[in-house]
């Protein structure tokens, strides 16, 4: 069992003390009202009775909470338009997005953070993480988002940049029905000529009509637990499963021209009163379909001498059609002081790709090469979640619950690459030990449930005391599996089926005993299946209490009990190289906050906890996975540990005016064994991406926001008069630095369990991996209630972070990956106005007007483009009609 001290908890304890006086002096300053003849308490004269609440512009939230933490309203999601749930948090101080997927706070990977819906935690589509994903979930289905900053014992102890906690849309208090439609473009993608496969007549819907199905005669070869090569399979067998494979849909790459995106949504909802209650039922759902089309370049380099020249330089070009359909249904039961709501949520989200990459090859002696790709990944979401609400003794005693099953997948069939290379007449050739088909499947459940206890203690008629208690329970199973295909030239291959198309080389013709074989390439070992697990079972106590007038205290502690294992399996019965891990631990993570509102409208917030970060599954399992993103393959390390983080916040607020208000905060965290990614193989072309503990890192940084409305009503102004104008910033600067000691030693998937010198795969005081220095964010626009018209033009800005660190080579070590995110700058306009007595309303959106290209690169005496490529800018316009 570990304890997690609290160092600074004795600290905040005692500011309370120190700022009682200045508190009570305050409040005896305060001019009491004259007595008011129906309660003669107020207006006594007796201030400590009756505290006089210093914040009436103090938003709710912000109220409620003792935290430090940020909140996104449904008027923050429609004014930027953001179309998930990733791209509206890029908005909110100190948060920045990766790959338009994952969201980090302060500049914290994924693996800090925790995303819950309604309050529970969900699984992983994604191979590569256990976090979901932030853009399966469309805005359209959110009342809200939590960001709380300060770990506080009611959230999990997997703490370290934040606590993600979206809000489904709720029961209307009066029936509603809408309808919206979309249409946008791109401008690297739509009216363009792009890479294509044609796949099945029904890939436009998302769902495949069954033509990527495993075939038959390959599920029986995949369930016999034999690997697929002679010897365990007759010549006819083999011939047989070959030609139950698809050719020319899946496999022959063509051109297009692309079409624009477009999407439908719509949503309804209706309340009605009944014996038990207030029923309340609401139902969203929406299509989307998008093209994107990305021109670039990949690099990897090599020593030459003390400087990094490249020696694999592919030109690429790819073109993925993404369709998303979501549903969401919410029942709600509603009665004085009890609430019940079954809230049901799907997403499926399928990704199309057809990509190309051609250039000079190291592992070909320099020749130049060409890969082909066809891809078709899917991922789905389905979770249920029943909870209650429930007060009594006047909402002195409450009863809150939740029970929730989720699940997630992945499943990619036929991911395809061909590979060729150039003849003598500078013709493209068939390069047969190039081809690979790949199936693979993730399964990802999650069942949990909690429950949570209150009572409020009143201290006084303004000041009372909450006393929380609670209980929660997580279990995570994860089963993943890939199996890789590969086709063999028996006897070679002639020059005429060398230069064929590629669907009439695979054709059933030349697959036979004698030409083209089918085998299986992967599966020995434990690298391609695993099994995971993680089960927490947690409780915590805390109280929050304003002891002392205007000054509130929070202080608890959480007890988590966890265990987690990785286990490989070898597809074929065979001993896998690698033991299961299992990482069990108990911890205690103790929690204080001060919150003190020492004048009118303006707090002070002190903060201090310890908190866990556990490495992920796919970090753990040693399973070789291409990621398409980056085409870089990533293994898993079993000798990782969970990281201890200590961590300290303090934050002034100043709410001068209704919806207006001004932030600054400071914020420290020291990180024992954080997970960092490392390059591990850099002596060929291709590059291996795997993770490891660092010794030591920690962060210091400063957050500042405001928002600000202004009115012109002078005459004379015009446009400007007219409307309510709004400024809203934020800008986070933090200082991180991993800490490597000349003794400090790292336990790679290299080593084999053995301990490795710290410092040849991290340089000590470099920056923490993820993490940027400087995030900025500013908004500016309009509302016209006149007019009924709001417009916002958006900045955000990211400085270089790194994505991996550099490999070692021959005694030298490379220079880290960095990614430049740069600038970016977007436009909203909506306009609503009545057609016919009905209430339309219009938007226009557009994205990345400066055209910034998405580029991340290593730098020593040359710059290598690891992976750069145009991003282009985005125009779409949507009409709702409301009912």
């Amino acid at each position: 069992m570990k304890t997690l001290s609290l160092t600074l908890g004795g600290l905040l304890l005692a500011s309370s003390a120190l700022v009682a006086p200045a508190a009570m002096a305050q409040s005896a300053a305060i001019q009491a009202p004259a007595p008011d003849a129906e309660d003669p308490q107020v207006g006594s004269g007796n201030v400590l009775d009756e505290i006089i609440v210093l914040g009436r512009n103090i938003p709710e939230p912000n109220r409620e909470s003792s935290e430090v933490a940020a909140f996104l309203t449904a008027e923050d999601l429609q004014r930027t338009g953001d179309g998930d749930a990733a791209g509206a948090l890029a908005r909110v101080t100190g948060l920045t997005v990766v790959n338009s997927r994952f969201v980090y706070v302060r500049g914290l990977g994924e693996r800090y953070s925790s995303a819950l819906l309604n309050g529970s935690p969900l699984p992983s589509p994604e191979p590569l993480q256990r976090v979901v994903p932030l853009d399966l979930f469309p805005s359209s289905l959110l009342s809200g988002i939590t960001v709380q900053k300060s770990y506080s014992p009611n959230y999990p102890g997997e703490f370290g940049g934040g606590v993600l906690d979206l809000e489904t849309i709720d029961a209307p208090a009066d029936s509603f029905f809408s309808f919206s439609a979309s249409i946008g473009g791109h401008t690297e993608t739509t009216n363009k000529d792009g890479l294509v496969y044609y796949g099945s007549d029904s890939d436009w819907t998302g769902f495949d009509d069954g033509t990527r199905d495993v075939p038959g005669p390959l599920a029986l070869a995949f369930a016999s637990g034999r690997q697929i090569a002679p010897g365990a399979f007759t010549a006819n067998e083999l011939q047989t499963i070959g030609h139950s494979l698809v050719n020319a849909p899946l496999r022959l790459l063509q051109r297009q021209t692309i079409p624009a995106d477009f999407g439908f949504g719509l949503a309804g909802g209706v309340a009605s009163d009944s014996a038990l209650g207030t029923l309340g039922l609401v139902v969203a759902a929406g299509y989307d379909n998008n093209w994107r089309t990305r021109i670039g370049v990949k690099e990897q380099g090599q020593f030459q001498g003390d400087e990094l020249v490249p020696v694999t330089s592919y030109a690429t070009e790819s073109n993925q059609n993404d369709i998303q359909l979501n549903l969401l249904t919410s029942v709600t039961l509603d009665r004085p002081d009890h609430e019940i709501k079954w809230t049901n949520l799907w997403v499926r989200n399928t990704t199309k790709e057809a990509r190309t990459e051609a250039g000079p090859d190291f592992d070909a002696g320099g020749s130049v090469i060409r890969n082909d790709y066809t891809e078709w990944f899917v991922r789905e979401l389905f979770t249920t979640q029943l909870a209650g609400e429930h007060a009594f003794a006047d909402g002195a005693v409450g009863v809150d619950w939740r029970v929730a099953w989720a699940r997630t997948s992945r499943d990619a069939p036929y991911e395809t690459r061909f590979q060729y290379g150039v003849n003598a007449a500078g013709d493209y050739i068939h390069n047969i030990q190039g081809n690979l088909i790949s199936f693979s499947e993730l399964d990802d459940e999650i069942l949990s449930g909690g429950v949570d206890l209150s009572y409020v203690l009143p201290l006084s008629n303004a000041r009372e005391a909450v006393f929380r208690v609670g209980a929660a329970s997580l279990d995570n199973s994860r089963e993943a599996q890939r199996r890789d295909l590969q086709f063999t030239a028996v006897n070679g291959l002639t020059d005429d089926q060398r230069e064929s198309r590629v669907d009439f080389l695979f054709s059933d013709f030349n697959i036979n005993p004698t030409t083209l074989e089918i085998r299986e390439v992967a599966g020995t070992n434990g690298a391609s299946a695993y099994d995971a697990k993680l089960r927490v079972n947690a409780a915590y106590a805390m109280v929050d209490a304003e002891v002392v007038p205007l000054v509130r205290t929070t202080v608890g502690v959480r007890f988590e009990d966890g265990e987690q294992s990785v286990t490989p399996r070898d597809l074929f019965g065979g001993a896998a190289p690698y033991t299961p891990t299992t990482l069990s631990e108990q911890y205690w993570l103790p929690s204080a906050t001060v919150t003190w509102n020492f004048a009118e409208d303006m707090q002070l917030r002190l903060g201090a906890s310890q908190t866990i970060g556990r490495p992920q599954f796919r970090e753990l399992a040693p399973q070789a996975y291409t990621d398409p993103e980056s085409n870089r393959t990533f293994i898993g390390n079993p000798y990782l540990v969970d990281t201890e983080i200590l961590n300290v916040d303090a934050r002034y607020e100043w709410y001068f005016a209704p919806r207006q208000y001004l932030t600054a905060g400071v914020f420290f965290k020291q990180l024992d064994r954080p997970v960092e990614s490392v390059i591990t193989s850099a002596t060929t072309g291709d590059r291996q991406q795997s993770y490891l503990n660092a010794p030591e890192a920690r962060i210091l940084g400063a957050e500042l926001e405001v928002k600000k409305y202004w009115d012109f009503p002078e005459a004379g102004l015009g446009f400007v008069a007219d409307k309510r104008w709004l400024l809203q910033a934020n800008y986070t600067w933090s200082d991180s630095e991993v800490q490597v000691g000349a003794d400090d030693v790292v336990y790679d998937l290299s080593g084999g369990g053995a301990p490795s010198p710290a410092a040849f795969f991290i340089v000590d005081g470099s920056r923490l991996q993820g993490q940027s220095e400087h995030v900025a964010n500013l908004q500016l626009g309009w509302e016209d209630d006149v007019a009924r018209s709001q417009a916002t033009l958006i900045v955000n800005y990211v400085s270089e972070r790194i994505t991996a660190r550099g490999a070692g080579q021959a005694g030298l070590r490379e220079p880290d990956y960095v990614q430049e995110p740069g600038v970016f700058l977007d436009l909203v306009y909506r306009r609503d106005f009545d057609v016919m007595g009905r209430e339309l309303g219009l938007a226009l959106e557009f994205r990345n007007l400066l055209g910034t290209d998405f580029d991340e690169h290593q730098e020593l005496g040359n710059r290598i483009r690891i992976n750069s490529y145009e991003l282009g800018s985005t125009v779409s316009a949507s009409l709702t009609a409301r009912f």
